[in-house]
């Protein structure tokens, strides 16, 4: 069996990241591909931390079923469930309803009132699922991937970087802090945010911490909308979308021009010129059935919902490995002219 390593960016969205942990169920049963190094920022964060946890106590089997009950675990976790029971059947989940009036409202609240005050307590679900489910002891120390967390240092508003030696329950739970939602999350002292606002993944750790040629980035983001927003909350929503999409599309810009000049030869062939001549990219996303979905849907945590879009990640997986799986070590199948303009 064919076994080429690869490194992973996981982007963040929510309950959206199903479909990452579709994605990776499918890579992970394939067993052609080695894992090097996994980035990602809150819900990637999440998968990427999960599968590390899983792999090292037990391997690839580990893996898949750690991501198997992490994401069960949230879909059974009521005080995720801010989304009413869908009324919509499985197979037709992607066409889902906005939640209820009431449910919105709610969120409404979020513009006017801080988590402070809306969440005195600091209640977080994830707090005690994560804290129960990873050794976060045996990451640090024994865990044979390379993690690089991403959250948003507060006060200053830049990337911060968590890689296996930092690795923490604050560190996960500070890569997921919306701030409209939850308080800041301090570690050492310093107060942090959702890494999406400044990585949604980080893809430079990849470049300078590891070794494989390829990085494979699976995202949630619907690129395109094919309706301009009009309304207060599809404005609000759509610059949400487009703030946590918006340094990924600057940072593959920047490798795509720098990949470009260093195989022109334009620079002197340092290490990171070597890597970049080598760098392959490749992605695997769905961009018609995340288009489908309303941005509230990423607090949707009902199972039919989730398991929908878990199978809707194997078979994208599915479909990558069959059509650019002989393409690894070779060449992109992202094409990074797309970056150029």
């Amino acid at each position: 069996m064919q076994n080429k390593q690869m490194n992973l960016a996981l982007q963040g969205g929510g309950s959206h990241g199903a479909f990452t942990w579709g994605v990776l169920d499918r890579l992970l049963e394939d067993g052609r591909i080695g894992i090097e190094g996994i980035s990602g920022a809150s819900a990637g964060a999440m998968n990427a931390t999960v599968l590390a946890h899983g792999y090292t106590v037990g391997g690839r089997d580990g893996a898949r079923q750690a991501l198997e009950t992490f994401w069960e675990s949230v879909a059974i976790k009521k005080p995720f469930s801010l989304v009413e029971e869908p009324a919509y059947s499985a197979d037709r989940i992607a066409d889902q309803v906005h939640p209820p009036l009431g449910f919105e409202a709610v969120l409404a609240w979020t513009r006017f009132f801080s988590p402070y005050q809306l969440n005195p307590f600091d209640i977080n679900p994830l707090r005690d699922m994560l804290g129960s489910q990873i050794d976060f002891e045996r990451l640090r120390t024994a865990c044979p991937i390379k993690l690089f967390i991403a959250a948003t240092h507060v006060n200053s508003g830049t990337l911060r970087i968590f890689r296996n030696r930092q690795m923490s329950l604050d560190v996960l739970l500070a890569s997921a802090c919306l701030p409209a939602i939850y308080r800041a999350v301090e570690i050492n002292g310093e107060a942090y945010w959702d890494g999406g606002f400044t990585a949604n993944p980080p893809l430079f750790p990849l470049l300078h911490q590891c070794n494989a040629a390829d990085v494979m980035l699976v995202l949630l983001h619907s690129a395109t909308q094919t309706d301009v927003p009009t309304t207060a909350d599809q404005i609000y929503n759509r610059l949400t979308e487009i703030g946590f999409g918006a340094a990924l599309s600057t940072e593959l810009q920047g490798i795509a021009l720098a990949k470009r000049e260093a195989e022109r030869g334009m620079f002197a062939m340092g290490r990171l010129e070597r890597r970049l001549r080598k760098l392959n990219l490749h992605a695997v996303d769905s961009k018609e059935f995340m288009g489908r979905l309303n941005t509230l849907s990423k607090l949707n945590t009902q199972a039919p919902f989730l398991h929908a879009l878990r199978d809707e990640g194997r078979e994208q997986a599915d479909r990558w490995l069959k059509a650019h799986f002989h393409l690894v070590g070779v060449s992109s199948s992202l094409n990074l002219a797309q970056f150029l303009h």
